[in-house]
């Protein structure tokens, strides 16, 4: 007599698991694949050659998608060897292939870029249900003003290139003129591009968006190639402290003297001063564009992009900012006295030895403190967070290989100094200073990767939901349950656990000791290259690669770290 009650309730449950299924695809296996639109339009799966040989929709898009990134991925690799080829070959035979031919090749390719996103904004965005879904995580408010910092600096350094050129126009060619004026073009409607549609979750013209997407990070990608490689400027600025500019041409060189001195210094001034920005800039839209060509074609579930993120709150949080601010006027007052004697005839040992001891007694307090982080992060009872998030993915793989470049420049540093006097006053000094560099790079990294994949915590997502609930309350129970809830958010942020405190401090006081350690190298504070050890060692070619390489790295590194931390500190 019971078999037919067990028939009856499972099928009752099984009626429960199909609803639970249809509602929440996620949890049903389903990868962020949303629930039908009340709209009643149906979804356009993107087609490719592959559909034939696929029998499910869903199998089918997933294909399509996989084989729109492959080509476009490819035809961004061909466009990059090609143009590193180019490069390549102008440095070890700048006769054959000189650097106009460069510019040339780049004008191309920027002209090329610039129709498909004109493409993209007057047709592509423009067409129906184009645009279904946007990405909460990606094009964070930090990486915007980046993005307009660093853009409106490039678009500076053109200028006075532009400049530059004029005064020197019996010495330059036309493309001389031509190449800057394209880019400041390219880069103000770039970052129009990525300003306005950073967001965007492309839904038609998916192959074509994927390879306009990877054409214009391939571009990027070569200018940052070309400006970390490029001595041709320095070279010229030596040169000049003569008066003369020489310029080769075939077999032979002609020479020509700039006629305003005063117009020629204030060029080269500026454009020193704004050529670290313009890389960063190059980085800064290049994983912006890579964010963007990931989103293409992805269909986000509604729970997933109404999802909250925790603001920023500075309650109960004293001694991480003080300690920071210490740093941060500590480190402005040593680079400007660097400053001033680094700029002079011939700078002292004293001027590097102070950078340099700053360097060595912040950095330890850095690497203490996101060891201790670290620790606390494991004491913590939350959950990781495991769903995709093309921007937190990104995030980690920027982090780790942007460390790279102040780590390579370290290392190259300890084998230049043990290899010629390790005893040395100055040459300890910055032995210390670049051991204790790569330790803090890697703790801060292990800190900042534990805390973007940490859960949020429980007691906003009970009060999201909460907040969901009272829809179909009355209007004076939506009062009293939003006082309630606001008096316990208060409360909760008032009355932190010692862990939660502890991550805030040191959250707080990392980010201000990452800003005014992007602050000295971005304005002018490069030792490594100033100080003339490394530099003898290796030869000035070698050293100005391994240093332009590097440096720019470093900088976006500590950039990125700040936009990292913050969010480790608002989830904390």
């Amino acid at each position: 007599s019971s078999f037919p009650a067990e028939a009856a309730s499972d099928q009752a449950r099984g009626k429960k698991s199909t609803a639970r299924q249809r509602h929440h695809p996620q949890e049903a296996g389903e990868d962020e694949t949303a629930s039908p639109n009340p709209e009643g339009w149906k979804i356009n799966y993107e087609k490719s050659w592959l559909h034939r040989h696929c029998s499910s929709l869903l199998l089918r898009d997933k294909q399509a998608q996989k084989a729109g990134r492959l080509f476009s991925g490819l035809m961004a690799m061909n466009v990059v060897f090609l143009g590193s080829a180019f490069i390549c070959s102008m440095i070890f035979n700048k006769v054959v292939i000189t650097l106009e031919d460069v510019w040339i090749f780049l004008s191309i390719l920027k002209v090329l870029a610039l129709g498909w996103m004109a493409s993209y904004l007057l047709f592509t965005r423009r067409k129906p249900h184009a645009i279904l879904y946007r990405d909460a995580h990606a094009g964070p408010m930090w990486v915007k003003g980046s993005l307009i910092l660093f853009g409106a600096c490039s678009v500076l350094l053109h200028m006075f290139r532009i400049g530059y050129n004029i005064i020197h126009i019996q010495c330059k060619s036309q493309v001389a003129l031509l190449f800057p004026s394209i880019g400041i073009l390219f880069i103000c409607i770039q970052t129009y591009f990525i300003w306005c549609h950073a967001k965007d979750c492309t839904q038609v013209h998916h192959n074509f968006t994927r390879c306009g997407l990877m054409l214009t990070l391939a571009i990027n990608l070569l200018l940052w190639l070309l400006a970390v490689t490029d001595d041709s400027v320095h070279k010229e600025i030596e040169s000049e402290q003569n008066n003369t500019i020489q310029r080769y041409e075939g077999n032979g060189t002609s020479s020509c003297r700039c006629s305003n001195k005063t117009g020629c210094k204030v060029f080269q001034n500026g454009y020193i001063l704004l050529y670290p920005f313009n890389t960063e800039y190059c980085l800064i839209c290049c994983s912006m564009l890579y964010v963007m060509w990931k989103n293409v074609g992805r269909r986000i579930a509604q729970h997933h992009s109404t999802c909250a993120k925790p603001r920023f709150k500075p309650h109960g949080v004293i001694f991480g900012p003080l300690l920071g601010i210490f740093a941060v006027i500590t480190g402005i007052c040593i680079f400007m006295v660097y400053q001033v004697q680094a700029t002079s005839s011939s700078p002292s040992h004293q001027a590097f030895i102070l950078y340099y001891s700053y360097y060595i007694v912040l950095l330890p307090v850095m690497t203490l403190g996101a060891l201790i982080g670290t620790i606390t992060h494991g004491l913590e009872e939350r959950e990781l967070d495991t769903l995709k998030n093309p921007t937190r993915s990104l995030d980690v793989i920027l982090l780790m290989g942007a460390a790279l470049g102040q780590i390579g420049i370290s290392y190259f540093s300890i084998v230049a100094i043990v290899a010629t006097d390790p005893t040395d006053l100055l040459n300890s000094i910055i032995l210390a200073y670049s051991v204790s560099l790569i330790i803090q790079h890697i703790t801060q990294n292990i800190f900042i990767i534990e805390g973007l994949h940490r859960q949020p915590l429980p007691a906003n997502e009970g009060r999201s939901q909460a907040e969901h609930s009272r829809n179909g309350s009355k209007c004076e129970h939506r009062r009293q349950d939003i006082r309630k809830a606001s008096q316990t958010y208060i409360q909760t942020y008032s009355h932190l656990n010692w862990k939660r405190k502890a991550l805030k401090e040191i959250s707080s006081f990392l980010i201000m000791c990452n800003i005014i350690l992007w602050i000295m190298p971005s304005f002018g504070a490069h030792p490594v290259f100033e100080n003339g050890i490394e530099k003898s060692f290796y030869g000035y070619s070698t050293w100005f690669v391994i240093v332009n390489f590097g440096l720019p790295l470093g900088v976006f590194y500590r950039m990125h770290s700040v936009g990292d931390l913050l969010e480790v500190y608002r989830s904390a």
